[in-house]
């Protein structure tokens, strides 16, 4: 595995009391990896607008198993976040300053990504379970032309037959950051202390990150990772864990939605 292989994660929500179908792009991360070096490099993009978001993430058991769904609103620009109210609802003036806010957001994200697919010169983007970010990314205006789009939760379908989660492959990969190092089961890499410091959970920068040591995993140490994965499915087995849909994103219908 000698070419260059870029890790594509999107974090994104609808606005906070705005349309259910209305996605915002929060952060846009480029992770790539460097075959024949085994370097590291990461792209970011944040959006600062003064505009309050709703963030799904999951519980997870020690397992990896998704155990249940929280919500947070986090406000883009500060980082603060604050309990999520189901009957909360905006009024339609601060729903139309939020659009405002959102509307310069296309054109950075179009323009961050054909810096960064230029900058490293990409021919193969990964994603998981990245149909949604690609539609984002497209309606933002990014072009793909001939650059190849794996989805790597898709590929790991075929062989297992079984449809894994992120927190799950974590798991099974042996993900762990320790300061500016990249750790799993067989791999260790070690990370520019800027881009460290991007890197932290449920962030996009984090998500990409655990995306490449599961590819590296699954690619350099099939063998084992396909061990790993089976052990921790009779786990969860045995613990009689009522297993969820195995997928940390919104895959629903996309006819309809809207995004930023």
């Amino acid at each position: 595995m000698d070419q260059n292989i870029a890790f594509l994660e999107l974090k994104y929500g609808n606005i906070y009391g705005g349309f259910p179908n209305f996605f915002a792009i929060a952060e846009v991360a480029l992770l790539v990896y460097e075959g024949r070096s085994k370097k590291i490099f990461l792209d970011t993009f944040v959006n600062n607008a003064d505009v309050d978001y709703v963030s799904v993430y999951s519980k997870t058991n020690e397992l990896g198993h998704t155990v249940g769904r929280n919500k947070v609103v986090v406000n883009m620009r500060t980082g603060r976040t604050r309990p999520f109210l189901e009957e909360f609802h905006v009024d339609k003036r601060a729903l139309q300053f939020s659009f405002k806010q959102l509307r310069p957001v296309h054109m950075r994200v179009k323009k961050f990504m054909f810096d960064s697919m230029r900058k490293y010169q990409i021919d193969t983007i990964i994603t998981f379970d990245g149909r949604r970010d690609i539609f984002l990314c497209e309606r933002a205006g990014v072009r793909f032309g001939r650059i190849e789009i794996v989805d790597l939760q898709k590929e790991l379908n075929k062989e297992t037959d079984y449809l894994f989660s992120l927190n799950k492959l974590s798991v099974i990969s042996g993900f762990d950051m320790d300061g500016s190092y990249l750790r799993s089961n067989n791999l260790e890499y070690w990370l520019h202390p800027i881009a460290a410091k991007q890197l932290h959970p449920k962030s996009a920068a984090w998500d990409a990150a655990r995306l490449l040591m599961i590819h590296n995993e699954f690619y350099e140490h099939r063998a084992d990772f396909l061990v790993r994965a089976q052990q921790l499915l009779n786990k969860i087995q045995t613990l009689k864990v009522v297993d969820d849909d195995g997928d940390d994103k919104d895959d629903g219908p996309m006819d309809g939605d809207m995004e930023v």
